[in-house]
């Protein structure tokens, strides 16, 4: 599998999520950027957040912020 930066791009976006709450999405904000704008948008198409702009997460985004944010979390330790 090729890992591309889109991908990477959207796992900042999932690692944005406050996963202590299902009902804390986020917004993203043009002034974010491009990058951030279209990750959000894929992350819509792929049915993982509610709005295309963000929002919440879904049932499988969900799933996948909290399979991204732990392996950040690894990642990080020294």
């Amino acid at each position: 599998m090729s890992y591309t930066q889109d991908l990477f791009e959207e796992v900042e976006i999932l690692a944005l999520y406050n996963l202590d709450t299902t009902q804390a999405g986020i917004k993203v904000h043009k002034a974010a950027g491009a990058h951030a704008v279209a990750a959000a948008e894929r992350l819509y198409k792929k049915d993982l957040v509610t709005q295309v702009d963000g929002g919440l997460l879904t049932n499988l985004g969900l799933e996948a912020a909290e399979h991204a944010q732990a392996l950040l979390r690894i990642l990080e330790t020294p």
